[in-house]
């Protein structure tokens, strides 16, 4: 999966600059039964993990709050940041951590207003091995990465774990050199490379959750115009709650709604995907674990934000001067686990 590199530095922080100028214009709530129509790029083509939207979309958690939300899916080459810049889209999905950031770097009034996924789901994959069960014994060792993981939690691993670039392979979102070298180490999502290298390979690999060892970037996050946060917050608000009550009614209930639509949009996933891909969300806690257990699903600290921002900029991502709380916003999240029945207790019921 190419989310890594849906936005970086140079060249596209440029782009975005010159058109941040055409944001959409904030609108409000109408009083009188009306509803206010939105558009929600994502950053890759429609799948489980975006079900939580697609179940708000499918199950009228959007239009209940007087939002009609169309969902734009992305793909391979879309830049997120610049639909929003652009004024294709309204609002849209931010990868990662690094996503706000790199926009605040280019100027651009966006923010994020809530997260899905308390752990990003970045994983390295082994074969099964008895010198290698935890990522400090990766030290030293190849690993197939990206071109833009590079300059992402790449960086994390270098700093915790004294990684070096020469450990570095290329990764080509093909898994066919990981199936044929067992000694091969790769990237990958959680709910998406190890499946289908055990589909496809015949061996469960060892998996290793970089967010289970400490990786402090979040991943999925909604980002809003600032203007449209000054101006239109009921409109975030609404939006926000009615991704809460899709994503909590996504995981913990019946999540054929949303799949008829992700299916929909993208015919070329299957359904056995989307169920271990949910499988997945759940038994690692992405969505609803961590802060979330206390302050609810889409909870964003300042802590936690501070901590990403600070191991980024000591290794040079980011200048140390630069505005990070001007990435985020966490008026519209942090209120507590929504009632919902048939959560568990420590969501809420």
């Amino acid at each position: 999966m190419g989310r890594l590199g849906i936005i970086g530095a140079g060249i596209a922080a440029v782009v975005l600059i010159a058109l941040g100028m055409w944001l959409t214009e904030p609108q409000s709530l109408s009083d009188d039964g009306g509803t206010q129509r939105i558009t929600f790029a994502t950053d890759w083509k429609a799948q489980a993990e975006h079900g939580g939207f697609y179940q708000a979309v499918a199950k009228g958690f959007y239009a209940k709050r007087g939002l009609e939300v169309e969902i734009l899916p992305g793909g391979p080459g879309v830049n997120v940041p610049q639909l929003m810049a652009g004024g294709a889209v309204d609002f849209g999905m931010g990868s990662n951590s690094f996503i706000p950031l790199r926009i605040v770097e280019a100027g651009i009034p966006v923010r994020a207003v809530m997260t899905v996924f308390q752990k990003d789901p970045q994983v390295l994959i082994t074969h099964p091995r008895d010198d290698v069960t935890s990522l400090a014994d990766m030290k030293g060792k190849p690993i197939m990465i990206s071109d833009a993981t590079i300059s992402a939690f790449w960086v994390w691993l270098k700093a915790k774990y004294d990684f070096s670039d020469d450990q570095i392979r290329k990764y080509t979102y093909n898994l066919a050199p990981f199936l044929v070298d067992e000694t091969a180490i790769q990237q990958g999502y959680v709910t998406s490379e190890p499946y289908t290298i055990e589909k496809e390979g015949g061996v469960a690999p060892e998996v290793y959750l970089l967010a289970d060892n400490g990786y402090p970037g979040y991943a999925t996050m909604v980002l809003a115009p600032n203007a449209w946060i000054e101006e239109s917050p009921e409109v975030i608000q609404a939006f926000v709650d009615g991704t809460i009550e899709g994503w909590y009614d996504y995981l913990y209930g019946d999540p054929e709604p949303a799949n008829a639509l992700i299916l929909q949009d993208n015919p070329e996933i299957t359904a056995d995907v989307l169920a271990q891909a949910r499988e997945k969300m759940l038994s690692y806690e992405l969505a609803t674990g961590g802060d979330a257990k206390t302050l609810g699903l889409g909870a964003m600290t300042e802590d936690r934000w501070r901590t990403f921002f600070e191991v980024m900029s000591a290794n040079g991502v980011y200048e140390a001067d630069l505005d990070w709380k001007a990435a985020f916003t966490s008026e519209f999240v942090n209120k507590g686990p929504m009632d919902m029945p048939g959560l568990p207790a420590a969501h809420g019921n």
